[in-house]
């Protein structure tokens, strides 16, 4: 089969600069002592692995063995200066990458960068396994790895009752979100400081599920009581960008729905940017993060709990709607908002924009689905933060909800 000289000559010049890549990276980690590999051994071992990839696989075998053969050499010669095995797996992965450029140099190139940051951010992966999670927090983190990356691929996709709305996989994600919110939270804090490190997880958090964020806000202001006031703020950000992308979801499918409601949902928004902001300046400037053995990022019971509420209103919000038909539409949304305000709004935007339902009616749906989250999660965050957590998320909550239904009215 005949090649590609562009293709090759890319695919060359992609092995080539990855082995420079980690070869400068060895080279100024090294200094003057005499680890294995620098810039020009990198580059010859990443060149040697894509022309012996060319030669066939039998030929790349023998070429890796005879690597792998002088790594350990330089290794035992080495060893008095150097115990560790970074430079030795490095030379090894310059040898693959090259090899892997000659077959698919994009795969290569994004493997490559991603070890060279591994190698170049070896004081700062030090002090994060060492100095900053202590044990507790390393074990919340191989949970929650354990939850997202192991029993998360194994659930089935598909719905598992008659009304097709348990899916094992959407439930358990959920769940894993909930964890995640609190890691963040708690990594912020440790990271930036309690004033804004909340704040900023929560929002960001929001995106994947408000729901989980308040609930996982309320862990951090149950488990350290002088943080409510930061911790609602962090939650009702986090509902900024959940309503922020519950326009998004109105829009894809209704675009007259989603100009009805522009001028009301913008001044929800306004008022729950002005409570977080509220609550976030009355936050007294000495609270720190929580540090210690005891403390937790997340609690997995307060997760199950959640998740098996949000399957129980999802149950019976899609009996409801098979039972009462077209009428039970509206109460459905409410009570499926109750546990996922977007999947809510999606389905009165689709019915409203098949003509099955009219506009004003759709438009006061959606202040409906408003309230219902907003009673769902001032309850969430009661049970989880406490009162004091609990009312501020309350009232941030009611105060955007008045202001969509104000907003309505004058629209």
């Amino acid at each position: 089969m005949a090649l590609e000289w562009s293709t090759v000559l890319h695919s060359f010049l992609s092995a080539l600069g990855l082995g420079l890549l980690i070869g400068v990276i060895r080279e100024r980690r090294r200094g003057n002592s005499r680890e294995m590999g620098g810039t020009r051994t990198h580059a010859l071992v990443a060149v040697v692995g894509f022309v012996s990839w060319g030669m066939g696989l039998p030929v790349f075998v023998a070429a890796l063995t005879l690597v792998g053969l002088l790594t350990v050499v330089g290794y035992y010669l080495s060893t008095a200066n150097d115990k560790g095995l970074t430079g030795e797996v490095a030379l090894l992965a310059s040898m693959v990458l090259g090899g892997l450029a000659f077959q698919q140099s994009q795969l290569a190139v994004a493997v490559g960068v991603v070890c060279a940051i591994l190698l170049y951010a070896k004081q700062p992966l030090h002090r994060l396994s060492r100095d900053f999670l202590d044990e507790r927090e390393l074990q919340d983190a191989l949970m929650l790895a354990a939850a997202a990356l192991v029993v998360l691929p194994l659930l089935p996709q598909g719905a598992v009752d008659p009304w097709g709305v348990l899916k094992p996989y959407t439930l358990w994600r959920i769940v894993v979100l909930v964890m995640a919110v609190g890691l963040v939270g708690h990594v912020a804090m440790r990271a930036v400081g309690v004033r804004w490190g909340l704040p900023l997880a929560g929002f960001l958090s929001g995106f994947a599920s408000s729901t989980a964020a308040v609930a996982g806000m309320g862990q951090q202001a149950k488990a350290q009581p002088e943080l409510a006031g930061p911790a609602a703020a962090a939650a009702l950000l986090s509902n900024v960008s959940s309503v922020l992308l519950l326009g998004g979801v109105v829009a894809a499918a209704s675009a007259e729905l989603a100009r009805a409601i522009f001028w009301p949902l913008a001044a929800a928004l306004v008022a729950l940017v002005g409570q977080a902001a509220w609550w976030l300046k009355r936050a007294p400037q000495s609270v720190q993060a929580p540090r210690g053995q005891n403390v937790q990022m997340f609690h997995f019971s307060q997760a199950l709990l959640l998740v098996g509420l949000i399957a129980g209103v999802s149950v019976l919000a899609a009996w409801l709607g098979q039972v009462y038909g077209d009428a039970g539409v509206l109460v459905a949304s409410i009570l499926v908002a109750l546990a996922e305000i977007h999947a809510a709004a999606a389905g009165l935007a689709q019915v409203t924009a098949n003509g099955s339902m009219a506009m004003h009616t759709a438009a006061w749906g959606l202040a409906g689905v408003l309230g219902a989250s907003a009673v769902a999660k001032s309850g969430l965050a009661w049970a989880s933060g406490g009162a004091a957590y609990g009312a501020r998320v309350a009232s941030g909550l009611a105060v955007m909800v008045g202001v969509f239904g104000a907003g309505l009215v004058l629209t």
